[in-house]
């Protein structure tokens, strides 16, 4: 999509089929393409049905009320923060009392709209023309375009100083897909850094796979959980240096220290197994739920916690354990078949084998549920055999 097509869509006769094609199956794409085309120019119906596969996947990241009135590029729609990560983000930093802020690499203005809608003054910087009027177009369609200045530019050329704060969002992919190494990203992580110790707060947003050791001693670290998923990792300035940070969405809830305990000790398996949230993982705070729980490691080099009573926890999920075997799909399979459960969930953390490979060996079948773990304990490949439980 060129900024020519995209012009279309903003005008009148655009924005009308685009909301046309709100409902519309992408399987019966084709027909409908040759009956809009016998009423509108081939282009702006190419862009139209285009944009509107794009909102529709948009939904699960925006929420229905937004992605259908925002627009996306391709890649826009994919790097953009997820809505509730973003609204949480700004709200820390109302909260810091931050009034304006600098959005630097801004993309189709995801965080941009974020702060906007918690009364913060946005500048919004991105070089790429087509995502610049994605973003000014979004401001405007959600009604806030008075908050929120979208400006084409370098972003190493923007001076920031006259804002409370300063938002980073490095782009982490290139023409070969994810980008892995920090100072691969663009701008490079140091670069964006040094802008952020010119701030008086400033967040970085970056890859939840980020190595400990290249948070900047002065730096808040925070990995973000939504629903589930880790969403990313953030580097905070100005806020609470050296701390770690496992927040999870919805709620938030927040599991922080500046003091990370040591790794606990492995014992046996107990009744019960916690699998911890993957931002508490990433955030390296197994520990500091283990200590919650009264609990132990199933083995040193994995992340499930064991104890032998249930205690509620927001930051693992629990289970109980009736089985816990050496690996074998034998052994497996006839103590599913025996208990008929076709409703199998696989959980695999220290195990080579892939879960829809299991559950095509196995064959699950009947009509009951389990849970099943490949991991290792004290060492040995074992199977946990289980069901989710929730403490009173």
């Amino acid at each position: 999509m060129t900024p020519e097509d995209f012009a279309a869509l903003l005008t009148p006769e655009g924005r009308a089929l685009l909301d046309s094609l709100r409902d519309h199956d992408p399987a019966e794409e084709l027909a409908v393409a040759t009956r809009l085309r016998r009423e509108h120019p081939a282009a702006l119906v190419s862009a139209a049905l285009g944009q509107a596969r794009l909102r529709q996947r948009a939904v699960a990241k925006f929420g229905a009320e937004d992605a259908f009135r925002m627009y996306f590029t391709p890649g826009g729609g994919e790097m953009a923060t997820r809505a509730p990560v973003a609204s949480y983000r700004a709200a820390r930093l109302a909260e810091l009392g931050v009034r304006s802020v600098a959005d630097l690499c801004c993309g189709i203005g995801g965080d941009a709209l974020a702060l906007a809608r918690r009364g913060i003054r946005v500048l919004a910087v991105d070089r790429d023309p087509l995502t610049v009027a994605v973003a000014r177009a979004n401001a405007e369609a959600l009604g806030l375009a008075e908050l929120v200045e979208v400006v084409e530019a370098d972003v190493t050329e923007v001076d920031t100083s006259g804002h409370d704060a300063v938002f980073l969002d490095p782009a982490r992919r290139s023409g070969r897909g994810r980008t892995f190494d920090p100072e691969s990203y663009s701008p490079p992580l140091s670069w964006a850094v040094e802008t952020a110790r010119t701030a008086e707060y400033a967040a970085v947003k970056i890859a939840p796979g980020i190595p400990h050791e290249a948070v900047p001693p002065e730096a808040e670290a925070e990995w973000i959980s939504d629903q589930g998923d880790v969403k990313e990792a953030v580097l905070w300035f100005g806020t609470a240096p050296g701390t770690v940070r496992a927040t999870l969405l919805p709620g938030p809830r927040t599991l922080h220290t500046i003091d990370p305990l040591p790794d606990p000790v492995a014992g046996p398996v107990g009744r019960y197994l916690y699998e911890p949230d993957g931002a508490v993982i990433r955030a390296h705070l197994v520990a500091e739920v283990a200590e919650q729980l009264g609990g132990r490691l199933i083995d040193p080099t994995i992340a499930y916690v064991t104890a032998d009573e249930l205690r509620a926890t927001p930051y693992a999920t629990a289970y109980e354990i009736t089985d816990v075997l050496p690996f074998g799909l034998k052994k497996l399979k006839a103590l599913l078949r025996e208990r008929g459960v076709g409703i199998l969930t696989v959980k695999k953390r220290g195990s080579a084998i892939e879960p829809e490979e299991l559950r095509r060996k196995v064959k699950p079948q009947g009509p009951h549920s389990a849970t099943v773990f490949l991991t290792r304990v004290a060492g040995a490949p074992s199977m946990l055999i289980g069901a989710p439980v929730s403490a009173p």
